[in-house]
């Protein structure tokens, strides 16, 4: 099994080439640069591994939730080439792949993993280790940091992670922070953990055709400034 994966749903740019369960990754940050770096970066991964685009059976991406510019730019990129080569697509939460890198760094049983969504709310995912891959225990959401405190099951040994706990302050000296063991808010999406929620995903025939590759966004409404009143003639 062969694939490529990339995530652009943060200001991190994640990708990774699996190559029957060998990972090249490739990790960088690089705000607003998704657009013009993602492909040469996937070539560049299956340059180094002498592999061929024909040769992959895959292609995965990061699905969201985040930002809009870069969920549109993985899906874009994940539909063009799924299409062309007439593989499947792999669509995987980008909050389930930093609660992934939790897991492999520290060994987070549960977590949950925010993204800052604007408008002073978060992107919310709350996730368990089942076989060393972090599942979902509940759909993921857009929500208000002072609702955070119903995301916590009653499992304890909590880990909170994603830059969406740098807004959560006030909650956090509420009381909510008695509630979690470990604290990451510098974490972002890796291209390691992104590639083994990939597998475990094609594993569980959770693939898609290139057209229905697509991304999610959780806020199906952006505010808009409202227009200025017209002058009086």
């Amino acid at each position: 099994m062969r694939f490529v994966c990339f995530d652009t749903a943060t200001d991190a740019l994640a990708c990774a080439l699996w190559s029957d369960g060998e990972v090249i990754g490739h990790d960088e940050t690089a705000p607003r640069q998704h657009a013009d770096r993602v492909l040469s970066v996937v070539d560049r991964l299956l340059a180094e591994a002498g592999v061929a685009r024909s040769a992959l059976d895959a292609v995965g991406f990061g699905r969201g939730p985040g930002s809009f510019t870069g969920l549109r730019i993985a899906a874009g990129v994940a539909q063009g080439l799924a299409f062309a080569l007439d593989v499947p697509a792999v669509p995987v939460s980008s909050l389930a792949v930093i609660a992934q890198g939790s897991r492999r760094e520290n060994g987070s049983r549960n977590v949950l993993a925010l993204l800052d969504a604007r408008l002073g709310e978060v992107y919310a995912g709350a996730f368990k280790a089942d076989d060393g891959v972090m599942r979902p225990i509940r759909g993921e959401r857009l929500c208000l940091p002072a609702d955070l405190a119903g995301e916590l099951g009653a499992d304890g040994g909590w880990t909170g992670c994603g830059p969406g706990w740098n807004i959560c302050s006030d909650v956090l000296a509420n009381g909510l922070d008695a509630r979690l063991e470990r604290l990451e808010p510098d974490r972002l999406p890796r291209a390691r953990d992104l590639a083994t929620l990939v597998d475990a995903a094609q594993e569980g025939g959770l693939t898609v055709a290139s057209e229905h590759a697509l991304p999610v966004y959780l806020r199906r409404q952006v505010v808009r400034r409202p227009e200025p009143a017209a002058a009086a003639p």
